[in-house]
This record gives C-alpha cells, structure tokens and sequence, in this order.
C-alpha cells in the first residue's frame, strides 16, 4: 500500500481546475448499459472508484475508446450478462459501491441481472433497500444467495411495468437507479421522495438526449414515462466535483493560503460557499471562479440567539454529507466553537481522534456529533502517523497534515487515489511538500 510523507506548515499558491464529479461519473458510465449506440462522455475524473467501474463495463463488453484525458466513448452493443455470474465480477463488484448501479440499466435492458453486495467506504450502515425496493416495485423478482452473498433480479418476459414509488429515504445512487430502469419500463413512473442532486439532474439531462420522457427534473417528484428503447449518438460533459471544490476552499483556508479555483460551476454548488462563509472563511465569485485570498484567522458566526453554529448534512439542496469531514479539519483551527452534526453515517466521525492526536480540541458527543474548539493558529496541528479509513476522512487528513508543523505520513492513501485524481501532484503545483511512497 502506498504513502504520504508530508512536510505540513506551509502556505500554498496558485490555481487549481477541480476534476469531474466523482457521483455523477459513476452514475453516467452505468447510463451507457440503457444503449447500443455511442455515447461520448467528457470531463471523466481519472479515480481509482472510477476505473474499477470501466473495467467492470468493459468486461461486461462494452467497447471504450480514449479521446483525450477524461474524454472516452462507451457503445453497449454486444453485452456479455453471464460475465456478472463469474467470481471476477463478484470481486470487482464489491470494491465499489456504485456498482449497484448496473442493476437498473441491465435489469431494463436484459430482463435479469445479478448483484455483490458492493462495498466502498465503511462510515456506518449504507442500506440497499432504495435500489432494491425501486426496483421490486417495478416488476423485478429479487433472490439473494448467502453463500456468495449476492442479489438475483429478474422479470417476466424482459418486463418492467412503471408505477409509482414512494422512496423511503432521498437516497442519490437509488433514485438514479430507479430513473435508469424506468426509461425503459412500460407505462409511467412517477418517484416521490427522490434524491434532486445536480448529479441526478446531469443524469437525467443526458437521458432526455438519449430518447427518455422525464419531467420534474431537479424537484424530489420526477415522472418518467418509458420508450422501447434509447438512442445514443451524444455527448455529455460531467459537472466540475462540489466535493473536491470544498476540499480546495478548506485547504486553502487552513493553510493561510491563497487559491484560485477555476471553473466551478456555481450555480451546482448550492450552499457550499455559505457554508464556508459561516466559518469565517473569505471567498469570493470572479465569473465562475471561486477566489480564497490567504486568512491569517478566520472567525466562526454564531447564530442570531448568540448560540454555537451547528453544521449538520441534510438532502439536496441541503448540505452534502461527504463535506463534513472536511469542515471539522477546518474547523480545528478557527476562532469560535461548532457542532458538525453527522446525521447520516454514523461511523463517519470516528477519524476525529486521529485529528485529537495532532492536538485538535474536539469533544466526540457521540457517533454522529461532534464540537470543535478552535485554536485560531495559536496552537498548530502536530506532524502524526495516520490512516486513511475512507475517501472523504483521507483527505480530511490529508488537509490536516497540510497544516500541521512537522512531518506527518498517511497510510493507505489508495482510499484518497479512489476519489481524488493525482491529488498529491495537483498539491505540488500548489507548492506542497508532499511526496508518494510506495
């Protein structure tokens, strides 16, 4: 397993082009199943979750053809289903979580599909009720086999009949895999509850070029109203990642250091920058830049009552939940006091005692709290030994070690390679010290 060896404390410079959204890529690559026609795809981040999918796509039979950097062609033409039932699929399958996304596409496409629980990062219980319920609901006869632990769906006669579904929770990866079967059900689908993300929305756009009938896009009720088949013939670009754009800007404002970032897209960011702003932290919108100057401190607003701001995660267009992690790095050296409430995954927070050992002043309420005392750079983050448990804690402490004195290492860091693309040469240009063991 490979290593960082970070020489933190020192303040960075530059511009930074934010790589393809993680979400949206994984969800748009399992879109090119619902076709036998080309589709382009520009803007594909190079990742390790990323990759793991293509490999999964082109083992299927899909035929991948590289244009340039992020910019490939998928055709589904000729697709191998028995491939899904071999132990190489099995394990490829559960090193990521977005492979569950296959199941809607092929499910549509094929009539029968079969599914490994899939894996991805351990931060609390990740149910696969919404995908499997969705798609039950649409016709789908669901086994699952203990000894290889892995779901069999199927249906009558290659049939999906529309309907309409109530979603228990605004999950994001189910409702773009329910949208995906329901292109090609028969009859009309209409979803409530669904997750509203700009990741769906991009999906969806690219669907309506593709021949589907959607309406409600952007808005948690979408109907769908199914097609005997969809075309190709298309080109969609993925949106610049809003998670990574929060990785920069607390960078940026935990190491006092001056960034520009290119190209965001802000009207996809939605109350990211406010939320930033909420800790104190100056940024400003040049066209579609997003510009940090360098903050020697950075103070955190209180609310109107003067009590602690609480940081919490809520469905679109409320706050990611992958942003939280980074917020309490940040957090550790602010003037003023916060509550990153964590309501989603309840393992997600565990990293924080990592940081308490740099010399972080964080109270572990419990699972899915904690309050953060900022040291306003009074006292610095000291250099450690750490871990990478997952993508969003990995960078998390990646940040961290940026900023502390001294030299830390980060083990594990294929965790971070799975979502942020060359990130320890995109640091140097930045002017970190920052080097890859392996």
């Amino acid at each position: 397993m490979g290593i960082f060896k970070i020489k933190g404390g020192l303040p960075l410079k530059g511009e930074i082009k934010p790589q393809g959204a993680k979400n949206e890529s994984l969800q748009v690559l399992c879109s090119v199943l619902l076709t036998s026609d080309k589709l382009r795809i520009k803007n594909i981040p190079e990742i390790g979750d990323v990759k793991c999918l293509m490999q999964i796509l082109k083992d299927l039979g899909v035929v991948i053809n590289k244009n340039d950097i992020g910019d490939y062609t998928f055709q589904a033409k000729n697709i191998n289903i028995e491939y899904l039932n071999t132990k190489k699929f099995r394990e490829y399958g559960k090193s990521i979580r977005g492979s569950i996304m296959i199941a809607g596409p092929l499910l549509a496409r094929f009539g029968k599909v079969c599914i490994p629980i899939p894996g991805g990062d351990r931060i609390g219980r990740r149910r696969l009720d919404p995908h499997l319920t969705g798609l039950k609901s649409l016709g789908s006869h669901i086994c699952y086999h203990h000894e290889y632990k892995y779901f069999n769906l199927h249906t009558n006669n290659k049939i999906l009949t529309g309907c309409y579904i109530l979603m228990e929770e605004a999950s994001v990866t189910g409702t773009a895999n329910i949208i995906m079967a329901a292109t090609l059900a028969k009859g009309k689908t209409t979803i409530y509850n669904a997750a509203c993300e700009p990741y769906i929305q991009q999906l969806c756009k690219l669907l309506k070029k593709m021949g589907a009938k959607i309406t409600g896009i952007g808005s948690n009720l979408i109907h769908i109203t199914g097609v005997k088949e969809l075309g190709g013939s298309c080109t969609h670009t993925i949106l610049p990642d809003m998670v990574e754009i929060g990785s920069w800007i607390g960078l940026a404002a935990i190491t006092c250091s001056e960034i520009r970032i290119k190209n965001v897209s802000w009207k996809n960011l939605g109350i990211i920058p406010k939320t930033f702003q909420k800790m104190g932290i100056k940024l400003e919108k040049e066209k579609d830049d997003i510009y940090i100057p360098s903050q020697e401190s950075y103070q955190i607003k209180k609310l109107l009552n003067n009590a602690i701001l609480t940081i919490s995660d809520s469905p679109w267009p409320g706050l990611t939940p992958d942003l939280l992690s980074i917020l309490t790095v940040v957090a550790t050296q602010a003037k003023g006091s916060v509550l990153i409430h964590q309501k989603m995954f309840e393992s997600r927070l565990f990293f924080v005692d990592k940081l308490i050992e740099m010399g972080a002043q964080i109270i572990l309420c419990d699972p899915h709290r904690a309050t953060v005392i900022g040291l306003n750079h009074q006292s610095h983050l000291r250099g450690a030994i750490l871990n990478s448990p997952d993508i969003r804690a990995g960078i998390s402490l990646l940040i961290a070690a940026l900023s502390a004195k001294g030299t830390s290492l980060i083990k594990n860091i294929e965790q971070i390679d799975r979502g942020y693309e060359n990130i320890d040469q995109r640091l140097r240009i930045l002017g970190a010290n920052i080097l890859r063991m392996e």
